[in-house]
C-alpha cells in the first residue's frame, strides 16, 4: 500500500492523473470534493465562513454561492487566507480520516488536492507528484471548462503557488503538455515502478 499524493495549479491536469490513477485501481480522495461538501448549508465549514465573509455571498437558497465567494478572495490575498485557515482544517481532517480506514484496507491511496497542505496532505502522501504543464495550455483548459474569461483564468492562475513551488515538494513531476495517450502512459509508467 502507498499513499501519492497529486497537486498542481489549475488547468494543469491533476484530476486527469488522479483518474488514470483510479481506473489503475488506486482509491482516490479528492480534497476538492470534500471542500465543497464542507461548505454546503449546515455542514463542516459553512458557518465559519459566512461568520467571516458575511451574508453577501449567500445564494437565495442560503447555499453558499461559490462565485460570489470566488470573487471576494480572489483578488485579496488575506480573504484567501481567511478562506483557506477555515476549509484546509476540515479538508485535512477528512483526508486522515478516510486514509486511516483506506489503510487499514491496504488499498493504494491517492490524495488529489490542489494546494498541497501540510496536515492532511504533506504528512500523510509517501510520493507527492506534481502535475505541471505549459501556462497558455492551462489556461485554455480553464476557459474550455468553465466559461471562464481568459483574465479570469490568468487572475485565478497568479493567484495560485508558482510551478516551481509546486516542484520543490515533488517526488515526481508530470508534465502535462502532450496528448491523453503520453500522459497516461507516463502515469502508468510512474505508478508501475
Amino acid at each position: 500500500m502507498k499513499t501519492i499524493g497529486v497537486t498542481g495549479g489549475i488547468g494543469s491536469g491533476k484530476s486527469t492523473v488522479s483518474k488514470i490513477l483510479g481506473e489503475l485501481g488506486a482509491q482516490i480522495i479528492d480534497a476538492d470534493i470534500i471542500a465543497r461538501d464542507i461548505t454546503l448549508k449546515g455542514r463542516e465549514a459553512y458557518q465559519e465562513i459566512v461568520d467571516c465573509f458575511g451574508a453577501q455571498i449567500l445564494a437565495p437558497d442560503g447555499e453558499i454561492d461559490r462565485k460570489k465567494l470566488a470573487a471576494e478572495v480572489f483578488n485579496d490575498k488575506d480573504k484567501l487566507e481567511d478562506l483557506n485557515s477555515i476549509t484546509h482544517r476540515h479538508v485535512a481532517q477528512i483526508i486522515w480520516e478516510r486514509h486511516e480506514v483506506l489503510k487499514k484496507l491496504g488499498k493504494t491511496v491517492v490524495i488529489d488536492a490542489p494546494i498541497p497542505i501540510k496536515h492532511g496532505f504533506l504528512d500523510v502522501a509517501k510520493e507527492i507528484w506534481v502535475v505541471v504543464a505549459d501556462r497558455e495550455n492551462r489556461i485554455k483548459r480553464v476557459m474550455a471548462r468553465s466559461g471562464l474569461t481568459y483574465e479570469q483564468v490568468v487572475e485565478r492562475i497568479n493567484a495560485q503557488l508558482s510551478d516551481e513551488y509546486y516542484c520543490s515538494l515533488a517526488d515526481v513531476i508530470i508534465k502535462n503538455d502532450s496528448t491523453y495517450e503520453e500522459l497516461r502512459r507516463i502515469v502508468e509508467a510512474n505508478y508501475n515502478k
